[in-house]
């Protein structure tokens, strides 16, 4: 593989960058620089500049209003919006349950989900996770039992990430208690706003809600919301689970915070010289520096790969070492800014007031974004899972 940019894929960074200096608003770029996080109005405000722009669906197929970009192009896209601050793309509706329907989807609900993903009309969470079946996902309890023209579903999910808001659920539902674990689930999509369902908020220990839990008390589903085949859920659960996985790797996140963190260790100082310029600090920076620089050639190899189709267990990979990378990147920030990098500013952390941060360059307490990070290796099945699943591939060849 080349590792070199050809002119027009450098002629593609600069069009992007032109669009995101020139359409970002400007409370938007204020928030982006100081680290602040984004509430929905921002993500939407956000995702819609882009679907105007037909640059939302940066891994859909051109047939379903996608970009049709090259894996590199959608790394130098990552890699720019990540440098620039922009709010996340949401990846639930986008990334996760778009690849699914077009897949495994009907006709019907490709036609009907996949432009409202895209408008933003409807915000999409996930229901997988649940009390006692996390990384252990087969072992899920929530039950959907047919009833004519419907399921009737009763259970609970939780680590509901941003389900306060969402329009959409996608769920793993057992549907046949008395097959083999992984053969008797299948994937609903359900409407929030059905009668039954209850959205409890979950507060972190960085002070947020993000993420919730939720409740199905007796929640009619139509049939024609199954998506794939009654029992065999399962195959568009892993489907989906590979494609999470290698957003998870956040490279170009993982390079903008590694900036930041030069930035400042070269101003910081510690007995009269830059903190960058301490040895053993210097090492563990150059150490991190160059994992990443390993990682975001493997991820541009699986970008690859997923243009083909689902990407395999490299996913695996990136998720493990992109989740690893920027903890470690988030400890060296908390040592460089030291005393100012205590969490909880109520301050900072509002989205209200003055975008004019406290602490200048050290507004966002790190700290927040320390504590955030130590969810990644977590989330999208913990790291020690995805160890099993890459050696399962080797002994497999």
């Amino acid at each position: 593989m080349d590792i070199h940019f050809t002119p027009a894929e450098q002629v593609f960074r600069e069009e992007v960058q032109a669009f995101l200096r020139d359409r970002i608003p400007e409370a938007i770029k204020a928030r982006g620089r100081q680290g602040k996080g984004f509430d929905k109005s921002d993500q939407v405000t956000w995702m819609r500049l882009l679907n105007e722009r037909g640059w939302l669906g940066v891994s859909w197929p051109v047939e379903y209003g996608g970009t049709g970009w090259s894996s590199v192009q959608r790394h130098i896209f990552d890699e720019e919006c990540a440098l620039a601050g922009t709010p996340w793309i949401l990846p639930f509706g986008v990334q996760m349950v778009a690849p699914v329907i077009m897949k495994f989807g009907s006709e019907a609900q490709k036609a009907h989900f996949l432009p409202r993903i895209l408008s933003c009309e409807d915000w999409w969470c996930q229901g997988y996770s649940e009390p006692g079946a996390g990384s252990d996902l087969a072992s899920l309890k929530t039950r959907a039992v047919r009833d004519g023209d419907h399921y009737i579903v009763n259970g609970q999910k939780t680590w509901t990430t941003t389900g306060q808001h969402a329009d959409w659920i996608f769920c793993l539902v057992r549907t046949d208690p008395e097959a083999q674990q992984q053969r008797g689930i299948s994937f609903l999509l359900i409407d929030m706003q059905t009668p039954g369902i209850t959205v409890r908020p979950i507060i972190t220990l960085d002070g947020e809600h993000e993420v919730n839990e939720v409740f199905f008390d007796n929640v009619r589903v139509p049939v024609e919301n199954l998506v794939g085949e009654e029992n065999k859920g399962w195959t568009c659960a892993k489907y989906l689970l590979t494609h999470e996985r290698t957003s998870i790797a956040g490279i170009g996140s993982a390079k903008a915070m590694l900036g930041r963190l030069k930035a400042i260790a070269s101003r910081e100082l510690r007995d009269g010289r830059p903190l960058i310029e301490e040895p053993l600090f210097r090492a563990q920076v150059a150490e991190v520096e160059m994992q990443l620089m390993a990682a975001e050639m493997s991820n541009l190899r699986t970008l690859a790969q997923a243009s083909e189709g689902a990407p395999g267990a490299e996913s695996s990979f990136l998720k493990i070492r992109g989740s690893e990378i920027r903890q470690a990147i988030t400890h060296l920030l908390n040592k460089a800014i030291g005393p100012y990098a205590m969490p909880f500013l109520e301050d900072e952390l509002g989205y209200g007031g003055s975008l004019e941060p406290l602490h200048g360059e050290y507004s966002a307490t790190p700290t927040c974004q320390y504590l955030d990070m130590r969810k990644t290796s977590i989330y999208g099945g913990s790291n020690e899972i995805q160890k099993n699943i890459i050696a399962k591939m080797i002994l497999e060849l």
